[in-house]
């Protein structure tokens, strides 16, 4: 269907796989929907993704794929390759306008944004990220296992954090990167378990196109590491949830119900931006029931 139409029944914001199974779900209940997306996947520099049945170990850009040239066989569903910038309420929905200046409308609106990690000032750890400095073990702990593992974190994080890590390597050293904020029971505890604590502050990480080969500290010595966790702060990828005065959680997350639906009647969001679950399995998900339940909405209001 072509963009040329400027008003559908509802506008997705975010491509990748959340935003694809909530423009399935649609196309299927035959509404009128138009995915805007940038093109720019937060984990796009995964090799591999793992722990959804059916795609294990296939790339996050082959799933991609897959996924929007199944989207695309249903005719009601357009894609636009652009950024939304901002949106506002009108009458009867919303208008939605890109960083173009192109306006669309929509009864609905779904985000499905993700989330922008926020990264470390630690020279090589960028080119890592997603590689071998990694955030779930889920994703990636398999992958891993029995290897020489280290933790970025400290204090009560740190400790916590190490008791999931250890069940997939017993070769794990927590990184405080500075002085440690440990408590002595809790020391006690990680050397009970032979799990090392390196205060030293990191200078880089020595990698080969991503997979690290050592942490250098600045005092000029080397740890060999084959695998660092490091669970990142994070900021939403959009604005423009906030901007229409949605809820956000605690944590940093768009508050849903059950339903995917926001504080904002008319508003769904669904994937990264609205839980800690980050992964392919737990977007898809998401993104299915957003689109079932913006769809039943649409059926019933449009009676």
């Amino acid at each position: 269907m072509s963009t040329n139409n400027k008003k559908f029944d509802a506008i997705i914001i975010g491509g990748s796989y959340a935003g694809l199974a909530a423009g399935m779900a649609l196309g299927r209940a035959l509404k009128m929907v138009l995915i805007i997306d940038s093109g720019k996947p937060a984990n796009a520099q995964t090799p591999h993704s793992h722990n959804f049945l059916t795609q294990d170990g296939n790339t996050p850009k082959g799933i991609a794929t897959l996924g929007k040239q199944q989207v695309e066989k249903y005719k009601t569903v357009s894609f636009y390759n652009g950024l939304a910038s901002t949106a506002s309420k009108i009458e009867n929905g919303f208008e939605i306008t890109t960083d173009t200046g192109v306006m669309f409308e929509a009864t609905k609106l779904i985000f499905a944004t993700g989330i922008k990690d926020i990264m470390p000032k630690i020279p090589g750890f960028v080119e890592c990220w997603g590689i071998s400095a990694i955030h779930c073990p889920y994703c990636h702990g398999y992958e891993v296992r029995n290897t020489k593992t280290g933790i970025l974190a400290n204090g009560e994080y740190a400790y916590e954090f190490s008791k999931m890590i250890a069940n997939w390597t017993k070769d794990l050293t927590i990184y405080t990167n500075g002085k440690s904020t440990l408590h002595a029971e809790q020391v006690k505890k990680l050397k009970s378990h032979n799990i090392q604590i390196v205060e030293k502050e990191i200078k880089k990480l020595d990698q080969i196109e991503g997979y690290i080969q050592n942490l250098e500290f600045t005092d000029g010595t080397k740890s060999p590491l084959t695998a660092l966790y490091s669970p990142r702060p994070f900021i939403q990828h959009c604005a423009i949830p906030e901007s229409l005065g949605c809820e956000t959680t605690e944590e940093g997350y768009i508050r849903v119900n059950g339903f995917q639906e926001t504080s904002i009647d008319g508003v769904y969001a669904c994937g990264d931006n609205t839980n800690r679950m980050r992964t392919v399995a737990n977007a898809v998900a998401t993104g299915t029931t957003a689109g079932i339940s913006a769809s039943k909405k649409l059926i019933v209001e449009q009676f």
